[in-house]
């Protein structure tokens, strides 16, 4: 389990392609409901909470012809909460994958029932502190995505050429489909992982981390371990198998030599020799940058051709954009400036930082994997192109901003908010930027998450208040307005005989965005709207910064000038 903080103790993938005036401050939309197998996927009850997971040794041999796979998990832990042998072991793995057998640490079996996809293991008494293991064995049909990654399973598909290629994308399905663990965010292997892939010798198998061994089994098959020593998302752990070849760099970052590893399909490796360098050079320059040294230095970084288009999985980021600019060749925020970078490479690596190092505890806050990482497209494009190229990309993409059901979802049900996370959590984001009118507090912000909440799992309310903060500002109210509700503020201005008079309309009682507007040569203005009527003087060529173009253009809001 990473390290988890509580909000008292501070005090303080891919993306979608009208707004509302109606006031929508409840999470949940009338008559929604959530089952058992909701709850026990989602929560964390008894059978979840007495041990804490230190490492996973994961072992996996998939039949290409069958559609089946064998393998077994090691699940190492530690006795966090008194245990006298009631309270069973909650592990997930789901239909119609069936657990064969579960050994305790001494060898000895443990028995097991089922309940759909939650398998109660009866474990003895355990001395509180101490470190325990069950070895579960396993095998069966495995659900096989069928749009991945947009729905989550296994993959068994073939490459261009004809030939088997393998993997899985489970986020947000969840990893137990297809190996038994305890799925759950809030709780990753304290020590890491190891995968053990036993693949046809035709094949290559790639995994998270770091390769320990390779042999060769002379029965036709050969076996592949490798491991991570960090912590690391159930859901990011990740089999590649099919027939890759491999090059690699060290890259100067800033933390010292970065180990950088490609593996590609064999007939992608000409193309992909400059390509994927150059991007990836240009990536860790952005996000060193603006977010801190990468997280996983010890395990280094991988980016894996992919049968998908991609996903962020930790230390080996799959990828599938065809070697195309913009997110295969298409830009969603329709200024060009997405057409200047690949996509994928940029926004999956992203979550490296925000998803990776730092992860959420409930599937309620992804806004903090997707809305940051969302975010990391717009600071990328800044640092290379410069402050209005990245302000044109972050504007561009509000496009895709549906508001049809707040970011924030039900928390305890596995349950994710609104698509919106994405575009509408980066356009938050850019808004309180430019509200704080100062980039290098802002920039200090966000590598103070990933230096305070480094590889921990948190809630999206630490989030809101470390930003407020180190901010010196209560942001509580804007976190609010755009993450818990459908409503998008709208601005009503004025100005009569050289004064500005603003109120806010449709927000959240005690809404303060404050808004800073600026142009070279003119004295920056700085106002706070609250709901009743306001004003302020304008200073000499301010009235040329009040337009409704002025302040949509830098805020995500609507204004409304209304004489």
């Amino acid at each position: 389990m990473k390290r988890i903080l509580l909000r008292g103790l501070l005090c303080m993938s891919l993306f979608p392609l009208s707004q509302s005036n109606v006031f929508a401050q409840e999470t949940l939309k009338p008559g929604k409901s959530f089952s058992r197998a909701d709850t026990l996927r989602g929560s964390l009850l008894p059978e979840r909470t007495w041990w804490d997971v230190q490492r996973y040794e994961i072992g996996l041999k998939p039949d290409y012809n069958s559609k089946t796979i064998q393998g077994s998990n090691k699940i190492v832990y530690n006795v966090v909460k008194g245990h006298d042998g009631r309270t069973r072991m909650q592990i997930d793995l789901m239909v119609p994958l069936v657990i064969d057998s579960v050994l305790y640490k001494d060898g000895s079996r443990l028995k097991f029932e089922q309940e759909g996809n939650v398998w109660y293991v009866q474990v003895p008494k355990q001395e509180l502190k101490q470190q325990n293991s069950v070895h579960i064995y396993y095998h069966g049909k495995v659900h096989e995505a069928v749009r991945p990654p947009w729905d989550g399973g296994f993959i068994f598909t073939r490459d261009s050429l004809g030939r088997p290629w393998m993997t899985v994308a489970c986020q947000g399905l969840g990893a137990s489909v297809w190996y038994p663990n305890k799925d759950h965010q809030s709780d990753e292997p304290d020590k890491g992982a190891s995968l053990t892939m036993t693949v046809p010798d035709s094949l290559v198998a790639v995994g998270n981390g770091r390769l320990l061994f390779k042999k060769d089994n002379y029965d036709g098959t050969t076996t592949y371990k490798y491991n991570v020593v960090n912590p690391i998302s159930n859901y990011c752990i990740i089999p590649y198998i099919g027939k890759y070849v491999n090059f690699k760099e060290k890259y100067a970052g800033e933390k010292g030599p970065l180990d950088v590893n490609y593996w590609v399909l064999d007939y992608n490796r000409e193309k992909a020799g400059d390509y994927l360098p150059d991007q990836v050079h240009k990536m860790f320059k952005a996000f060193e940058h603006w977010f801190g040294p990468y997280p996983f230095y010890e395990d280094g970084y991988q980016l894996i051709d992919a049968s998908h288009t991609g996903m962020e999985h930790q230390s080996a980021v799959s990828y599938g954009n065809k070697y195309k600019f913009g997110y295969l060749g298409r830009d969603a925020s329709g200024t060009n400036w997405g057409l200047k970078w690949d996509f994928i490479v940029i926004h999956e690596s992203g979550h490296e930082w925000f998803g990776n190092n730092i992860t959420t505890r409930d599937l309620a806050d992804m806004w903090v994997h997707e809305g940051f990482t969302n975010y990391s497209e717009t600071l990328f494009t800044d640092y290379h192109f410069g402050e209005q190229a990245g302000n044109m990309y972050n504007y561009g993409i509000r496009s895709g901003i549906r508001n049809d059901k707040p970011i924030i979802a039900a928390y305890g049900v596995n349950e994710m908010g609104s698509g919106d996370m994405y575009p509408k959590g980066g356009n938050l984001l850019h808004t309180i930027r430019h509200s704080m009118n100062n980039d290098d507090l802002f920039r200090s912000i966000l590598r103070g998450l990933n230096k305070v909440f480094y590889h921990q799992t948190i809630t999206s309310a630490q989030v809101e208040d470390y930003i407020a903060k180190q901010g010196k500002y209560d942001y509580s109210k804007v976190f609010d307005q755009y993450l818990r509700t459908t409503n998008i503020p709208t601005l009503e201005f004025y100005v009569d005989k050289g004064n500005l008079y603003h109120r806010w309309t449709g927000a959240v009682e005690g809404f303060n965005l404050p808004l800073v507007l600026k142009k070279a040569g003119t004295a920056t203005m700085r106002i706070i709207p609250t709901a009743t009527w306001q004003q302020v003087k304008l200073d000499q060529g301010q009235q040329a910064l009040v337009t409704v173009e002025g302040f949509e253009k830098m805020y995500y809001i609507k204004a409304v000038k209304t004489r």
